[in-house]
């Protein structure tokens, strides 16, 4: 029984499939990272009095929500690299660039609903207790508002991490990618399709109950 486990495509594949999720939760993190920072920005621009920032916010958000993830990943690996800067920027950065701006433009709005559900009362108390406008955000509104932001942030987790399947096309070595040169030199590709859709269940459905967990605790 163990003989044919050790035999079998399903097994064999998995050291194989195990190297490009590793690839797949590096780029979904650092992506993650740098995109809450710029949802972070973006999300408060949008909300912003200035006119400016709050039309650049909202002209980001737009763009990107409004283009499809392969045409961005395309766009910042082969046309903004030869069409605009000039020079190549290699694979990995593409992939982190690209999950960071399209997970961006999602969490800016996560943000921004966020921000805009907290009451008016908070406000107008804050600035009551003699606090600035920053202060009265960064103490009052702001630790408020990122609990609300928790369950739609793991949402989006999930997502970019279902999106990295799409940088295969530029040969970054993740799961999906892997999974193809495997079963291109083996000729089992529902063996290893079957083990990269579990690879994926595996980080997804613990993440979706954790999700509802926290919901409940929260009460959000």
């Amino acid at each position: 029984m163990i003989e044919a486990i050790q035999e079998s495509h399903y097994y064999n594949s998995l050291p194989f499939l195990l190297k490009g999720l590793r690839w797949t939760a590096f780029i979904t993190f650092a992506g993650l990272f740098i995109g809450f920072i710029l949802g972070a920005i973006f999300g408060l621009g949008r909300l912003s009095k200035s006119k400016i920032i709050s039309t650049l916010s909202t002209v980001y958000v737009e763009v990107v929500r409004g283009t499809p993830m392969l045409a961005q990943i395309l766009f910042i690996y082969a046309g903004l690299t030869k069409g605009v800067i000039g020079f190549n920027i290699d694979a990995v950065t593409a992939s982190i660039t690209a999950i960071a701006i399209n997970a961006g433009a999602y969490i800016a709005e996560i943000v921004r609903g966020a921000v805009y559900s907290i009451e008016k009362g908070q406000h107008e108390a804050g600035r009551a207790m003699g606090l600035t406008q920053r202060q009265t955000m960064r103490y009052i509104i702001w630790p408020q508002a990122f609990k609300r932001m928790i369950p739609p942030l793991g949402n989006q987790f999930v997502i970019s991490l279902k999106d990295t399947s799409l940088l295969s096309v530029i040969a970054i070595p993740e799961i999906v990618y892997q999974g193809k040169q495997y079963y291109n030199i083996t000729y089992s590709p529902f063996q290893t399709l079957v083990m990269v859709c579990l690879l994926y269940l595996v980080i997804t459905i613990p993440t979706s109950l954790y999700l509802r967990r926290l919901e409940r605790k929260l009460d959000v």
